[in-house]
């Protein structure tokens, strides 16, 4: 799952960065508003980490002009403008929560697990396809109850897959939205990954199912 980190304090971004990855998130780095519109035209996030006080274009302003574009994309400002006036102003203009600095960084995740849930339209942290869950909070696969062992990238693509179960997900898509410029899959890669997910999902009742010129879905078959 892939985020846009907007802060200019490089810093507490690499301290950001460094924590979201551990935490299994791929984050892309923005130090000014001019880089997170740059990255914004090429790039899809699954929610946009946002500071208000950014050199060049303001946080604020970036803000707006997402909005304006009617792009929905989740965003999560983290600002040392506290007061409520700045929090109420900003929430208006289409911000979906808000926390001042300093903030606890366990709070911070489980405000950005809740966000993109409601994002996803799901209340529950707990998603399920046949025996195969995944719980968003501990970010664990389980079948059967047994904890499904997945490296950071088959991790980033079976994430993708269960939350849009029964959905067509493309390889762009996978590629695009789980990965960084950084760490980019290619498409030989990424069948690979998939390979090793269906020898691992075995007796799961799950299945990757390849639908040849647009991409995967993540279905159930029931067992008989």
């Amino acid at each position: 799952m892939k985020l846009l980190l907007v802060e200019d304090n490089r810093e507490l971004s690499t301290w950001l960065t460094k924590l979201l990855t551990q935490s299994g998130y791929a984050v892309e780095q923005a130090f000014s508003g001019e880089d997170a519109e740059h990255f914004l035209l090429t790039q899809t996030y699954e929610a946009i980490l946002l500071d208000l006080t950014l050199p060049g274009i303001k946080g604020q302003t970036l803000l707006k002009n997402l909005r304006s574009k009617q792009n929905d994309v989740p965003v999560l400002i983290i600002s040392a403008l506290d007061t409520l006036s700045d929090v109420i102003e900003n929430l208006n203009l289409g911000a979906d929560d808000y926390m001042a600095k300093p903030f606890d960084i366990h709070e911070l995740e489980a405000r950005l697990r809740s966000l993109l849930r409601r994002s996803k339209g799901k209340a529950s942290p707990l998603i399920s396809c046949g025996a195969l869950s995944y719980d968003s909070n501990s970010k664990l696969f389980s079948a059967h109850g047994q904890d499904l062992s997945v490296t950071p990238r088959e991790h980033a693509i079976l994430e993708a897959l269960i939350r849009n179960a029964h959905t067509t997900v493309s390889k762009s898509h996978l590629t695009d939205s789980l990965f960084t410029l950084e760490d980019s899959v290619s498409p030989k890669a990424l069948e690979i990954y998939v390979v090793r997910l269906r020898k691992k999902m075995e007796g799961s009742g799950a299945q990757i199912i390849t639908l040849r010129g647009l991409g995967y879905m993540l279905t159930y078959e029931a067992q008989t």
